[in-house]
């Protein structure tokens, strides 16, 4: 019969193979030897396996987000989020818009409404944002109303690929990690341009194509059967194309990886502490199997970006019709 320290030392291995997963050790060997220390049968370790590995729904329509990833989501990036980049860099990366209270904007991938609740509160801006997850969007309208904020940072459920397009004209519009799952993106940004008023900007941050050739790389592949919906990611420069088509002027278009990388380590160091705070509740066990299968799903892309495989590319263009005399400063 194991001892009560053994029972104690037992949990241990859940942050442990949080940590692996993470630096990239292998979690079979570390589970072994603790194992070995501990006397515990190695199934005591183990997660069920129905649950160890990201749920790919992509081939489904369903919602690939639940309350309790969502619950994590908030517990890793911060209330109102659901992915890097808190409250200062949203702030930060919206500066060249020139937001005012005067303005309205859209958001396509507003997830939890988190970034646009920000830019509400910090600008004065009116904001309906856009978001596929029927969960996401429930989540997120408690969320403004508790903030006071229902009315300025609207959430709207969509289907981006049977889109009919937006129902008014916008001075700013906004997709943060958006496109790279819809795969006529062409089209959305057609529809995006045509309810953006002359002279108004929109702003991108999209995950793209380090080169062609990644597509046939073996952890690529990987990646895209773990995402939460298939992605269809494209080269940079075929995205700066798809809005020059639609009569967009690119002002601004560079590489973010390494800021995006940093954003994702910073929030996952604390990832230890998150484990031990969900112990405690009573659903502690399926929470943290929740919060291993997130920190797997966040390796991949992240070990995807430090490769260049896969890149985070920030976007600004205007609509052709002279734009605002801002634009000649940048």
């Amino acid at each position: 019969m194991a001892t009560k320290q053994n029972k104690q030392d037992a949990k241990v291995p859940l942050k442990l193979r949080l940590k692996a997963w993470w630096e990239g050790y292998d979690t079979d060997e570390i589970k072994k030897r603790i194992n070995e220390r501990t006397g515990q049968p190695e199934e005591l370790t183990e997660a069920p396996k129905e649950d160890s590995k990201p749920k790919n729904l992509s081939a489904e329509n369903l919602d690939p987000w639940d309350a309790a990833t969502v619950d994590i989501a908030q517990y890793i990036w911060g209330k109102g989020f659901c992915g890097p980049g808190g409250p200062e860099y949203i702030v930060s990366l919206s500066k060249l818009l020139a937001l005012s209270p005067e303005m309205s904007m859209l958001q396509i991938g507003a997830g939890l409404g988190g970034p646009s609740r920000v830019l509400v509160d910090r600008f004065g801006v009116w904001i309906t944002g856009f978001e596929e997850s029927e969960m996401l969007v429930e989540k997120g309208r408690k969320l403004a109303k508790m903030a006071g904020l229902e009315k300025k940072a609207q959430l709207e459920q969509y289907q981006a690929e049977n889109f009919e397009g937006f129902d008014r004209k916008y001075d700013r519009a906004l997709s943060k990690e958006a496109l790279f799952t819809i795969q006529d993106k062409e089209n959305m940004i057609g529809k995006i341009e045509e309810k953006l008023k002359p002279g108004g900007l929109f702003l991108m941050t999209e995950y793209v194509l380090g080169s062609d050739a990644v597509l046939g790389k073996d952890k690529y592949k990987e990646w895209v059967v773990g995402e939460r919906r298939h992605p269809f990611p494209v080269l940079s420069d075929e995205l700066v194309e798809m809005l020059k088509k639609n009569h967009l002027q690119v002002r601004v278009s560079e590489d973010i990886s390494l800021q995006y990388i940093e954003m994702i380590n910073q929030a996952w160091a604390g990832a230890d502490e998150v484990a031990a705070k969900l112990a405690k509740r009573e659903d502690g066990t399926m929470m943290i199997q929740t919060l291993m299968r997130e920190a797997e799903f966040w390796t991949r892309r992240k070990k995807l970006l430090e490769s260049g495989d896969l890149k985070l590319w920030r976007i600004v263009a205007n609509k052709k019709s002279g734009g605002p005399s801002m634009m000649s400063d940048w």
